[in-house]
């Protein structure tokens, strides 16, 4: 009885271990998918045309098409996203103070989704 007791605790420790290491993937997809979300409104404000923003998801969505093996493939779309996006002309012309007043919008974005 006590074996099992041993065998149990293991098991449990083990469940436990698997939940944290899915609580700290989720919580990292949750951080990309926020500065995604982000870089998405700060576009839209910029008034970028729905051409250009099909393209960036069109190029995104092509360089993820296969899996890279051992890399989460909904994070390595959304990092590939954010670099996609991060590199658009418009915000690359956008200027510093804008950008920085920005940054108070994450908190907004999250209630208004």
């Amino acid at each position: 009885e006590l074996q099992q007791k041993v065998e149990e605790t293991e098991l449990l420790k083990m469940e436990l271990q698997m939940l944290e290491t899915e609580r700290v993937r989720l919580s990292l997809v949750e951080e990309k998918l926020m500065d995604v979300l982000q870089l998405l409104q700060q576009l839209r404000d910029l008034n970028i045309s729905k051409r250009a923003l099909g393209k960036i998801l069109l190029s995104t969505l092509e360089s993820c098409r296969d899996p890279q093996p051992g890399k989460a493939h909904l994070f390595e779309v959304l990092d590939t996203l954010y670099h996609e996006l991060t590199a658009c002309e418009l915000l690359q012309s956008q200027p510093l103070e804008k950008a920085q007043s920005r940054q108070s919008l994450s908190n907004a974005l999250v209630i208004s989704c």
